[in-house]
């Protein structure tokens, strides 16, 4: 099918897709079905759709590409009869990809002790790889940090990831944090689900109390200041490979996915997205609804930013990058405004816990 072209309106076109994906034969069906993923997410920017919703159906669909795989790879392996799920992290986890994305997934299953895990890992290692390399050839490429179920670090058992997690919950150091950003957004993708909500609901009873960790875990989230200028609207780069630019994720986006994540392991939120993040914790701390609607509303427009620049780059290496100079005048101020809003959220993440740390 072509996702660009067709009479059809784009929601049937996106059932069409997602229906001949559940329908794909073989791994190569799924493979050639994978690039009408991006077609339709780029036409959706281009029909002008919402961040939200953009993100929402390219989650969806490239989840139905691994769930179509796993089930297809998954008779070709002699798997124990142990339960077992395949988790996504990372933005799928938060189930916020965007058109530049890479793999980050895990798998839990369970065994009765440390003994049967080393004794079941090999088996669950063999499908995770063929998994993992057929996503690679769907466009996703193989994570270069290894945060992959094909890797044994990251195929545990329940037990296995419980001492993971508490390990990092009880010594924080910078590298602990950096994987509890993204191993901390998981999710169920395919299989026994009772196994990651388990694993979730024992995460939450661990980091609401723990001070430490939430105290180090909003310092972090606070390293990042949003690029906002002093004489001129906005503080980009000044020299190297990237002058004049700024990078929408990482000096943007990340401030309300790290905010986001810090309410949510301190109220015992379970949801995983940024925006319900966002939501259930301003209900919980009682916070004006128009406030945090706006905070919403920044965080999307950020994300639809990212879509188009990715839609337009033709440097792989940079697909978060833009010139805010180059925008015309009403996104300037939206960009401007976007940023302040992170600005204000940062400021309420301090002061939320300056009264509970």
């Amino acid at each position: 099918m072509t996702a660009t072209v067709s009479p059809m309106p784009l929601a049937e076109e996106v059932a069409e897709l997602a229906g001949l994906i559940a329908g794909a034969a073989d791994v190569g069906a799924v493979v050639a079905l994978a690039p009408d993923v991006g077609k339709l997410a780029v036409a959706l920017i281009e029909a002008d759709a919402g961040a939200g919703l953009v993100t929402q159906v390219q989650s969806a669909l490239n989840e139905r590409l691994t769930t179509r795989i796993l089930s297809l790879v998954k008779p070709r392996h002699r798997l124990p009869a142990a339960a077992w799920c395949w988790l996504s992290m990372g933005s799928e986890g938060r189930g916020e990809q965007t058109l530049a994305t890479d793999q980050d997934n895990g798998l839990v299953f369970s065994a009765a002790d440390h003994a049967e895990a080393r004794a079941l890992r090999p088996f669950f290692l063999a499908m995770a790889r063929e998994v993992n390399a057929a996503l690679d050839a769907c466009g996703f490429p193989l994570c270069k940090g290894g945060i992959m179920a094909s890797n044994a670090d990251w195929c545990l058992s329940e037990e296995n990831w419980r001492e993971r997690f508490t390990q990092w919950l009880s010594q924080p150091t910078p590298e602990a944090l950096l994987r509890a950003n993204i191993f901390f957004d998981f999710r169920p993708l395919a299989g026994d689900s009772a196994l990651t909500d388990r694993l979730s609901e024992w995460l939450l009873a661990r980091t609401q109390d723990n001070k430490l960790f939430l105290r180090l875990m909003v310092a972090n989230a606070l390293q990042t200041e949003p690029p906002l200028g002093l004489i001129r609207a906005f503080a980009v780069d000044d020299g190297g490979p990237h002058a004049g630019t700024l990078d929408l994720k990482v000096r943007g986006t990340r401030i309300f996915v790290d905010a986001a994540r810090v309410f949510a392991l301190a109220g015992g939120i379970a949801e995983t997205g940024t925006a319900e993040r966002l939501r259930i914790a301003g209900e919980k701390l009682r916070v004006e609804r128009r406030h945090v609607d706006a905070t919403v509303e920044a965080f999307h427009y950020l994300q639809v930013l990212r879509l188009r620049s990715q839609r337009r780059d033709e440097q792989p290496s940079t697909p978060n990058r833009i010139d805010p100079y180059a925008l015309n005048e009403i996104d300037q101020r939206m960009l401007k405004e976007a940023l302040r809003q992170g600005r204000k959220l940062q400021q309420r993440l301090k002061e939320t816990f300056a009264m509970s740390l």
